[in-house]
């Protein structure tokens, strides 16, 4: 009886090996081992998150914890058809086991963390160049954090920011000016931050929180920390990986255990902290379990994972799959230790539209495998930068940029300098609209995978005084398409004549004020004040202390109005403001509730 369950086993595990790759003939996608690790040489030792960076040359670079030279981990480079060049040996005393991976920053140099090693031997920050010249920026001590696992990632300037796993937040300059921006992170973390869309970062922690089982948080580039969700084992246990950002704003991970069957979930998350189940893995259907590596947000709209096991009884070494925004999933890949087995790090999508990725153990050395997966993804650009003014230098990476014939934001175009086949410049157009930016090659156009902001701008407006009802023309940058126009807080009808003027007009209930427009890009408002040069006499509805609605009165002799649909049918709406806030000095009750000017 054994002896047959044991061949029925092997028999299930087999069938699900040649479902594979019948499934990968019918759908044109094709796993490929790159290039095997030998650890005495390459390195090896992959752990948790292991990013992965394209860099300006369109290589990938990336960290191996251990081996190497001194055996305490190295840096190294890959072509995306498999060669490897290791660009530095660590030695101890400038930081020991890189588990993080790299981050490109702007200024083409990238930068990671050891988990120990340095002065205190309790991990470091460092920048390295790509020919492999490398700085330690930091040394922590202990008391400002100890043992990271990311990556620093850049924020909106060119500022880097980062966790540890001791439970600090950090920001640290390319020049390594450090600054501890929290010591209040909601547990452990041994993932990088994501920099969303809205400008505060996300990350996730393994463990602690309200369960102890790990949690989602927020912070902002200050360091205010706020726990987004805390895990609670039916919504998943244990999330080592980081989160993506997806359309909507959501945010999308997996969990190591937890779940149905106690073995990992996929979540959709939102920014307010509400949290749907996609998916939860079940290691009877040969889906993988154990997910301790994050998703990959491919330009398909779909997102990308690996497990680190394969299927319950049979052979453990892990598999590649595929889950939708809506939660249907597929098996893409089980990996056959042959060609690489379990995976801890998160894999990246090259612009060329294939995903790479790395095993922790397997290949011709044992020593894990640095591996492609085509899955029929089109090749696109990538943004260093996702919002700008006009005039800015924006980095663009890519491919086949020899010989590109036009650059657009939007539906603005843009000046642009090819440096190299795979990296170029554009600077943002005034005429530049919120949207993707398109590279047109002689090989065909190329989208941007991310949505760039043109950040408007007001440069002046004409006239700068006048009464209820002037036209005002507000020029400047960025301003197409122009969704809002306030005077104040008072909203004005307006016209959007290009991408540089847009005409307003001084609405009812409006005071001396500056101008605001808001875009889908941001919001601009004038450094100088509109002066409105005509009052009415006025009144107040005062209902407890407070106003209900209508108030006319002149204020520095000229008129303020709130929306009240009794008394006052233009105007705008307010609601439980106090009488102080209808400038009290200005004006007495009597007993009828009436401000009198």
């Amino acid at each position: 009886m054994k002896t047959l369950f044991r061949k029925l086993l092997v028999d299930t595990f087999a069938l699900s090996i040649l479902v594979a790759v019948v499934s990968s003939f019918l759908f044109g996608q094709s796993y490929t081992d790159l290039h095997d690790f030998n650890c005495s040489s390459d390195g090896c030792g992959w752990l948790y998150p292991g990013i992965l960076a394209q860099g300006r040359d369109g290589n990938l670079y990336g960290t191996l914890p251990v081996g190497g030279v001194s055996n305490k981990g190295t840096v190294f480079k890959i072509t995306p058809s498999g060669t490897m060049t290791t660009l530095h040996n660590f030695a101890g005393t400038d930081g020991s086991q890189p588990y993080s991976g790299l981050t490109l920053g702007t200024d083409g140099n990238f930068y990671g963390t050891t988990n120990t090693g340095g002065a205190h031997n309790v991990g470091t920050i460092f920048k390295i160049t790509p020919a492999g010249a490398l700085t330690t920026l930091h040394d922590f001590t202990g008391s400002d954090g100890a043992n990271p696992f990311g990556p620093p990632v850049q924020g909106s300037g060119s500022t880097f920011y980062g966790v540890t796993y001791s439970g600090t937040a950090y920001s640290i300059s390319s020049a390594g000016i450090f600054k501890l921006l929290s010591s209040s992170i909601p547990g452990s973390s041994v993932a990088p931050l994501l920099f969303a869309g809205d400008g505060n970062f996300y990350g996730t922690t393994w463990q602690g929180g309200a369960h102890g089982v790990g949690t989602v948080f927020r912070m902002s580039a200050t360091g205010t920390v706020k726990t987004l969700y805390d895990f609670d084992g039916t919504h998943g246990i244990a999330p080592y990986g980081p989160v993506v950002q997806g359309s909507g704003g959501f945010l999308y991970g997996t969990t190591s255990r937890g779940g149905s069957s106690q073995v990992g979930v996929a979540f959709k998350l939102s920014t307010g902290g509400a949290i749907t189940l996609l998916y939860q893995f079940d290691p009877s259907m040969a889906d993988g379990y154990s997910q301790s590596p994050g998703l990959v947000a491919a330009t398909d709209g779909k997102f990308y994972g690996v497990t680190n096991l394969s299927v319950l009884g049979g052979p453990d070494y892990g598999t590649l799959f595929k889950l939708t925004q809506n939660g249907a999933f597929s098996r893409l890949h089980t990996f056959d230790q042959a060609h690489g087995a379990i995976q801890y790090a998160t894999g990246r999508q090259h612009t060329n539209g294939i995903l790479y990725g790395l095993t922790s153990w397997g290949g011709a050395h044992s020593g894990g495998v640095f591996y492609g997966l085509e899955v029929g993804i089109s090749p696109f650009v990538s943004l260093m930068t996702t919002s700008g003014t006009p005039g800015q230098t924006i980095e663009i990476l890519g491919q086949g940029f020899t010989g590109t014939t036009g650059v657009k934001f939007g539906a603005g175009s843009a000046s642009f300098t090819v440096v190299s086949d795979t990296y170029m410049t554009a600077k943002v157009p005034a005429t530049g609209t919120t949207g993707h930016v398109t590279v047109t090659t002689p090989s065909g156009t190329l989208t941007s995978s991310q949505i760039f902001k043109v950040i408007p701008t007001i440069s002046s407006f004409s006239p700068t005084s006048g009464p209820v009802g002037t036209q005002v023309v507000i020029k400047g940058t960025g301003l197409r398409p122009t969704t809002k126009v306030t005077f104040g807080d008072v909203t004005a009808a307006f016209v959007v004549n290009s991408a540089t003027q847009v005409t307003a007009t001084v609405p009812t209930a409006v005071i001396t004020s500056k101008i605001t427009i808001t875009t889908p890009g941001g919001v601009a408002t004038s450094s100088g004040m509109f002066t409105v040069t005509n009052s009415l006499p006025g009144r107040c509805v005062v209902s407890n202390g407070k106003m209900t609605g209508y108030c006319v009165g002149v204020r520095s002799g000229v008129c303020r109005e709130a929306f009240d649909p009794t008394n006052c049918p233009q105007g705008q709406s307010v609601t439980n403001v106090v009488l102080d806030q209808c400038a009290q000095s200005t004006f007495t009750v009597d007993g009828s509730k009436a401000c009198i000017p």
